[in-house]
């Protein structure tokens, strides 16, 4: 059943990292262009222009306050704060790197600007960043849940445990710093431990889609494909989708239940037509059904012949798919 091997979800992956978001000027400090009590008042009324959500208003007051004074850090970071309020990450992005060229050992510009870069799948240089500002307040959660969501993103599993550890050390209740430390967990092989982590995630928070697919997948490496199928089943309950039928799919082939199990693919092509694992899915079943009428059952070669050779127009770089069709005549 390798054709049907699914992918795991990063929780969290493609949003900016929790808390990242500040109010306007609120650096915890700076050392670079202190303002002016005239200019303090600016960036409080720009603050209040934020909070109003009159973002093109407050980002011309800040750039009026930076014509007066281009080396003023709190403006940069009020700048930088309301492109990444509008997801804006690129112009973000070199705002938050004046901001740090100026006061290097402000931890609110490093992290921001690392959140920038992150957003922007600039991992390598957004790292650097965390670790900037890492040095100045090594038991900042935000800084450490981002830094293991970077490295996982990296694919550096082993880089990022030991942040995802932090992070759930300074709060033990933050449910995205345990889904970091299960993905770590189950990125490095620990699946035991992974699963201790997601459980506590589904606890902490809404069991969201992309977390109870993590939990699936690490059921199933440990093998415990009862529980799979069981959190399956609750999945496509709650939020019916390809992806969950598809884990329900190959869940119940796991457990030899192939009339349920091709059921589940088929109702997933009927939602997403264009799901070729689970075109695959319904494929391996109709195989292992003309298999077992010793060849007889010419329906069941037709489907397994469609199905596979759908998958393969939906996603041609599967050699896998591609001998079995050979190698059974299909």
């Amino acid at each position: 059943m390798a054709l049907c091997a699914f992918v795991a979800s990063l929780a969290g992956c493609e949003a900016p990292p929790e808390g990242s978001g500040r109010a306007v000027g609120g650096s915890k400090a700076w050392t670079a262009g202190d303002p002016t009590e005239a200019q303090q008042e600016q960036l409080a009324e720009a603050l209040a222009a934020t909070e109003a959500g009159n973002y093109d208003t407050a980002l011309g007051m800040l750039r009026d306050i930076l014509a007066e004074n281009p080396t003023l850090t709190p403006a940069y970071l009020g700048i930088g704060d309301i492109y990444l309020l509008k997801k804006d990450y690129g112009n973000a992005e070199p705002a938050y790197a004046r901001a740090a060229r100026l006061a290097p050992r402000n931890f609110d510009a490093q992290y921001g600007h690392g959140v920038a870069l992150q957003m922007l799948r600039r991992f390598a240089e957004a790292v650097k960043s965390y670790y900037r500002a890492l040095t100045i307040e090594p038991a900042d959660i935000k800084a450490n849940l981002a830094m293991a969501t970077t490295r996982l993103l990296m694919g550096e599993p082993g880089g990022a445990t030991i942040f995802a550890e932090k992070a759930v050390e300074l709060d033990p209740a933050n449910g995205p710093a345990r889904v970091n430390l299960g993905a770590a967990y189950e990125q490095t092989g620990r699946y035991t431990d992974a699963i201790v982590q997601y459980e506590a995630a589904i606890e902490l928070m809404e069991p969201s889609a992309p977390l109870l697919l993590n939990y699936i997948s690490v059921l199933a490496k440990d093998k415990r494909y009862l529980d799979a199928k069981n959190t399956a089943e609750f999945l496509v309950r709650i939020e019916p989708s390809a992806d969950g039928y598809e884990r329900l799919g190959w869940a119940h082939f796991r457990l030899s239940e192939y009339d349920k199990s091709i059921e589940a693919y088929r109702t997933a092509v009927k939602l997403e037509p264009n799901h070729w694992q689970s075109h695959n899915g319904v494929g391996c079943n109709a195989l292992n059904t003309w298999l077992l009428s010793k060849k007889r059952d010419r329906q069941a070669a037709r489907e397994a012949k469609e199905s596979f050779r759908r998958s393969l127009r939906l996603n041609p770089e599967q050699p896998s798919v591609i001998r079995v069709l050979t190698d059974y005549r299909l």
